[in-house]
């Protein structure tokens, strides 16, 4: 495990709530989709101290932060990702970057989300 991981773990423990539990939850399908993914922390400020979780191989493939009301999975190049289940809900005003926006009670189909996570690295490969 990296440092990188040990301080998302941290992150997501901290939290103590349902945020935390679906960030792990999806932090464990992106591993799961490509087990070369590498994970780092970035954009680190004092609002943020703990910057914000992200996902890469061949480049940023996504990040995850939390807000009070919600879990943001933003996906560097969702725009040109095949997203043939509606899984972006989010980010739909920039033409690069989608979003999926995860509410609590909210579930995702973890199928569709790992064929996403899998489209996302072959984009950047």
């Amino acid at each position: 495990m990296t440092d990188a991981s040990e301080e998302i773990d941290a992150k997501l423990a901290g939290l103590g709530d349902w945020r935390g539990e679906t960030l792990s939850r999806l932090r464990a399908l992106i591993r799961a989709a490509d087990p070369a993914v590498v994970e780092t922390v970035k954009w680190r400020k004092p609002t943020n101290p703990s910057g914000v979780p992200t996902w890469e191989r061949h480049g940023i493939l996504c990040t995850g932060e939390v807000y009070k009301a919600y879990v943001k999975l933003t996906f560097a190049r969702g725009a040109a990702l095949p997203d043939p289940d509606g899984l972006f809900n989010a980010g739909f005003g920039g033409g690069t970057r989608r979003a999926i926006d995860l509410r609590e009670g909210e579930s995702i189909d973890e199928a569709a989300f790992t064929a996403l996570v899998r489209a996302a690295v072959a984009a950047n490969g």
